[in-house]
């Protein structure tokens, strides 16, 4: 359970680090435009001199220039994820993908990666994609059982019976998100798996992370899942 606390309070560290960063170079950058603006001191030795000062100028001015950053595109959204700035709506979308693939047309490959263009890696790196192959994993798909079901054409699909999110789990109470816009809702879910010989029925939680505006890290117009556990130890409550 802590461990997600731990991640929280990690972003919140990281981030105050990254913003003193930014403030570094941001002075950095003030202090070369002032000193370049100063005008240039010409010596009186004659013409080969002013020759030199005028000939120094036009460099000092283009070693002055601030060159903007090109605009960023707009993240794509990946196959099914909603764009809504809801984030109750993207986290219980997030939370039946996370446990829905069809074994009869879909390789190991193909729904981990449907489910790894949802995970936005924030700008620290403080939610790796390592985290989400594991918690994948918990979810009870590895690509060695996998590779089984499809010969028995086999398909899982979930719904949300049950929903929690922010202020209503006693965690968050306890440890509140490190900046507005960042949201967690656990599920639970009814899981049906399919296969030839017939259906496998039961429930289980999943909690999931969801970035959303006025956060400086979250797309400007919706919400972006940031992370979701299955593991037991790692649900929030």
């Amino acid at each position: 359970m802590y461990v997600i606390v731990g991640l929280l309070r990690g972003l919140a560290r990281r981030r105050r680090l990254w913003l003193a960063l930014l403030a570094g170079i941001a002075v950095s950058v003030a202090v070369a435009a002032v000193l370049a603006a100063r005008p240039p001191v010409h010596p009186q030795s004659g013409p080969s001199a002013s020759m030199t000062s005028t000939s120094a100028t036009p460099q000092a001015t283009d070693a002055a220039a601030v060159v903007p950053p090109p605009p960023q595109p707009a993240p794509v959204l990946a196959p099914g994820e909603p764009k809504t700035s809801n984030y109750g709506t993207l986290a219980e979308a997030a939370a039946r993908a996370i446990y829905t693939w069809d074994a009869r047309s879909q390789t190991y490959s193909e729904v981990y990666e449907r489910l790894r263009s949802w995970w936005s890696v924030l700008p620290d790196g403080s939610n790796p994609l390592t985290v989400m192959a594991q918690e994948f994993q918990a979810t009870g798909v590895t690509a060695a059982s996998f590779s089984s079901l499809s010969g028995t054409h086999a398909y899982r699909t979930a719904s949300v019976s049950k929903a929690a999110c922010d202020g209503q789990l006693a965690q968050v109470q306890q440890n509140p998100a490190p900046w507005d816009g960042l949201h967690v809702c656990t599920f639970t879910l009814k899981v049906a798996e399919h296969q030839t010989g017939g259906t496998n029925s039961y429930t289980t939680p999943v909690s999931v992370m969801v970035n959303c505006p006025p956060a400086a890290t979250a797309p400007v117009d919706r919400c972006a899942m940031v992370g979701f556990y299955a593991s037991a130890s790692r649900i929030v409550y």
